[in-house]
């Protein structure tokens, strides 16, 4: 048969793989749901970060090109853009063995 006809399970116990099955804690989908919250936020604020700019580097052409002042905007933003991509990829759920760490040290 052709692999269109099988089951999920079945092509991964052909490609040699055995299907993963896991079980999610309350903590993990939560800490899931929020850091694709968080991307999608990025994902918009940099949407709003390219748009904006280019409306007014836009402005800045019309009015003469004199200094240019847009890039205090865009500097001054995209450092809270990194600030914000940085902490998203810089998050890890928190573990308990993370939680054990801690509670050992203040003791």
């Amino acid at each position: 048969m052709s692999g269109w006809t099988q089951s999920g399970s079945e092509a991964y116990e052909q490609a040699g793989r055995n299907r993963p099955e896991r079980h999610w804690t309350a903590a993990e989908l939560e800490w899931a749901e929020k850091r694709l919250q968080t991307k999608h936020k990025v994902r918009v604020d940099v949407a709003a970060y390219v748009v904006i700019n280019i409306f007014l580097v836009v402005v800045w052409a019309f009015n003469g090109m004199g200094y240019f002042w847009p890039g205090w905007v865009m500097a001054g933003w995209g450092v809270l853009l990194l600030l914000d991509t940085w902490n998203l990829y810089d998050q890890k759920p928190i573990t308990k063995e993370d939680l054990d760490e801690e509670l050992r040290r203040e003791h």
